[in-house]
């Protein structure tokens, strides 16, 4: 039997080294995806000068990704039938590809938007498929750690995004800056091409599939309160750059530093996170919701102090870092009959929870301005951890 026959049939075997490299590959995949999804943020007021939009219109660029992608999830992965999830996750890969170049050549905001939509489908696809390939590479033994390598590219594309974003938007302008998150789109699914096994879909995936995840009680504990968090999480997080420079003063490059700083400890959050969410998967989310929460809530109030607001911008980083993988972990246990039904149907909810995040941020900032949208968010994070904490299995 082939080494490739191996990886997608035999998860209970010993992962090997072409089964690490494809997860590290997959996670390469997840940190250009965010990447691409949150580089708009540290250039958001670029591109509503150069275009001609207020800066809570220029917030669609990540509200359109999030919608998007909400609607995708489910028909991506109905619609891919029983395709090789390999080649699935190749042409998603393209599709990263051509939207970050389209936005690169935009000439209006209306083209940048369209561009946004092809990114949306891309990660509503990406993040319906991947999560569940951990344990099917690494084995069930490995699957968590695999799985948590793989969301640890998420925080790694927040690394890259959040800051670089800031930092090469103002050296070599938006446009140059989606052009190179292009090229990496394309170097990246060079290296998945090569190092990927064949993966066959396990069975067909129709909408019925999806709609029995809803008849899970956890499952519905998990998509409900995950929901609740997201959106407190982006009203937040969309327009982090703005508070920081305006309503804290930081200067453009301490901004820069200081994003860089909340992404590494979103990486270390969830590296360290699989051994919280074994003991309580919930419980880790709850505590994790609840602490974020706080710290956005007193955040506005602390502007005045930039090294305490830069203490707890990098906490608020690394807390981040546990929910992803508690609300993943906790879905894939809750339904392992159905793990691409799970993680579709989770990924819509999440999607469209950073949609409504980011939009309602934006209404706020253009209506009461930008501290009410980071004590709105952190009671919006707070009300999920209450609720998520109330309804776990006692």
């Amino acid at each position: 039997m082939s080494t490739t026959e191996t990886a997608a049939e035999h998860p209970a075997a010993p992962p090997s080294r072409r089964n690490w490299l494809s997860v590290f590959s997959l996670a390469l995949g997840a940190a250009i995806i965010v990447t691409t999804e949150f580089i708009p943020v540290g250039f958001l007021p670029n591109v509503s000068q150069e275009l001609g939009v207020s800066l809570g219109t220029a917030g669609l660029m990540v509200l359109v990704p999030g919608l998007s992608a909400a609607i995708a999830a489910p028909l991506v992965i109905v619609g891919a039938g029983r395709l090789d999830r390999r080649v699935l996750i190749l042409i998603l890969g393209l599709l990263v590809f051509l939207s970050n170049g389209l936005a690169a050549l935009a000439p209006d905001f209306a083209i940048v938007l369209v561009a946004r939509i092809f990114l949306g489908v891309a990660i509503g696809g990406f993040w319906a498929v991947v999560p569940s390939l951990g344990f099917r590479l690494a084995g069930r033994q490995a699957g968590t750690r695999a799985t948590a390598i793989i969301l640890a590219g998420l925080s790694a594309g927040t690394v890259v995004g959040l800051p670089a974003g800031q930092f090469f938007g103002n050296l070599i302008g938006w446009r140059s800056t989606f052009a190179a998150a292009a090229a990496l789109a394309l170097v990246i699914v060079i290296v998945q091409a090569v190092v990927l096994p064949k993966i066959p879909a396990v069975g067909r995936m129709r909408f019925a599939n999806l709609a029995r995840v809803f008849r899970v009680p956890i499952g519905r504990t998990i998509l409900i309160a995950g929901t609740v968090a997201t959106i407190g999480q982006f009203a937040a997080s969309t327009f982090v750059t703005p508070f920081l420079l305006q309503n804290v003063q930081l200067t453009s490059d301490y901004a820069t530093l200081l994003l860089l700083g909340y992404g590494v400890a979103g990486i270390v959050g969830t590296l360290v996170g699989p051994a919280l969410v074994e003991r309580g998967r919930m419980v880790t989310f709850a505590a994790a919701s609840a602490a974020f929460g706080v710290i956005l809530a007193v955040l506005p109030a602390l502007a005045g102090a930039p090294i305490v607001v830069s203490i707890l911008v990098v906490a608020w980083g690394m807390i981040w870092g546990l929910v992803p993988l508690a609300l993943q972990t906790h879905m894939l246990t809750a339904t392992p009959e159905a793990p691409e039904a799970s993680s579709a149907m989770l990924i819509t909810v999440l999607q469209l929870a950073i949609a409504i995040g980011s939009g309602v941020g934006g209404l706020l900032v253009d209506s009461v301005g930008l501290s009410s949208v980071f004590v709105v968010s952190g009671l919006v994070a707070i009300a999920a951890a209450i609720f998520g904490f109330a309804a776990r299995k006692p």
